[in-house]
């Protein structure tokens, strides 16, 4: 983890927001779908995508296309066996895994513990766009759904800070997101921008809304795109619903 600028106080924080998006992306590998792989085969379930296997198997998304000949838009289909090349050595152990690292961070709430009907009105925020680009991907509250929106453009497009925060964690140790960035709003929101290729912003840095804080890249991804998240005391919400329409500004 790239910490060297933090103190103790916002290492713990960026710690804790780092375990947060980590039990979002493995909130339903705690389902009733056991044993759905072992070694190196992968059996698809509802609701899988290939971020979520990719998480799950600890093998990158472009591995897992590279190895089963998968193309955009990357279909799946339930039942389908997929050859995966990941650490885990069974489905029982990756759980139990899973299992052990939520109890570690129960401090940290899972994405599915503020219901739709408390998240916070809309306009109560100002947010401004990540970046420019087309939706390729959208919020989905499904189990392994995408728990953000998937932004794509050409490699290099400018990425901004959604609002004015502190950067908390800039760093690529989380598995399946790749040169991640997360700001720090205040205490009830945090954005998290995913898949970046240059960096532009270093740990317990101020950054204003609409600053350019990386480029769009690939890391960690089967293509080129944004990953971005908005989080409200840590359960991530739909960015489409707070953001304003692309191209304009926040009417709030």
């Amino acid at each position: 983890m790239s910490a060297g600028c933090l103190n103790k106080n916002s290492l713990s924080i960026a710690m804790l927001l780092c375990a947060g998006l980590l039990l979002a992306g493995c909130s339903s590998d705690q389902s009733s779908d056991a044993g759905s792989y072992s070694g190196s085969v992968y059996t698809v379930k509802r609701g899988d995508t290939l971020y979520r296997i990719s998480r799950v198997t600890g093998t990158s998304v472009k591995e897992i296309a590279r190895l089963n000949g998968i193309s955009s838009p990357y279909t799946i289909e339930v039942g389908q066996k997929l050859k995966v090349s990941g650490g885990a050595k069974t489905s029982t152990a990756s759980r139990k895994t899973t299992t052990k690292s939520s109890t570690k961070t129960a401090a940290v709430t899972p994405s599915s513990a503020v219901p739709q009907s408390s998240w916070p009105p809309v306009g109560q925020r100002c947010w401004v766009w990540p970046a420019n680009g087309k939706v390729i991907l959208r919020y989905s509250t499904a189990d392994g759904g995408n728990k953000g929106i998937d932004i794509s453009a050409a490699s290099g497009t400018p990425i901004y800070a959604a609002g004015a925060g502190k950067v908390v964690y800039v760093g690529n140790q989380l598995r399946g997101y790749g040169n991640l960035i997360m700001i720090k709003h205040n205490e009830e929101y945090i954005t998290a921008y995913a898949h970046n290729d240059t960096m532009l912003v270093n740990n317990g840095q101020s950054v204003k809304a609409g600053q350019k804080i990386a480029t769009m890249g690939s890391s960690d991804a089967a293509s080129v795109r944004l990953h971005f998240q908005i989080r409200y005391r840590a359960t991530a919400i739909d960015p489409l619903r707070y953001l304003p329409p692309q191209g304009s500004k926040p009417k709030c």
